[in-house]
């Protein structure tokens, strides 16, 4: 997928109404992960991504600066980001886990 002609999200648009559910791709343009929900506000603000697994099984949540992801909006109006991380970069981090 080129995403060199896709629409950046402004500040305002990276709320979880918007990036929820959105597919990150990784920097050889493979699907890595889909954004499970946000931590925090603003700059400090952590996307969890759900990352591996197959059909909901296996799945490992990592929480990752919103700063380290590009997110833009495709023709189709479809949210997505780009991120410089490597699926096996993603498996081997931390798992996040919300606290109770």
């Amino acid at each position: 997928m080129d995403h060199a002609n896709h629409i950046r999200l402004s500040s305002a648009e990276l709320t979880p109404a918007h990036l929820e559910g959105a597919t990150i791709y990784g920097p050889g343009d493979e699907k890595i992960g889909h954004v499970s929900h946000l931590h925090g506000v603003g700059p400090a603000t952590q996307v969890v991504i759900d990352v591996g697994g197959f059909l909901g099984l296996g799945v490992k949540p990592v929480a990752v600066p919103i700063g380290d992801l590009d997110f833009m909006r495709d023709a189709d109006g479809s949210v997505h980001a780009v991120t410089a991380f490597t699926k096996d970069q993603l498996k081997h981090m931390p798992e996040h886990r919300d606290d109770p």
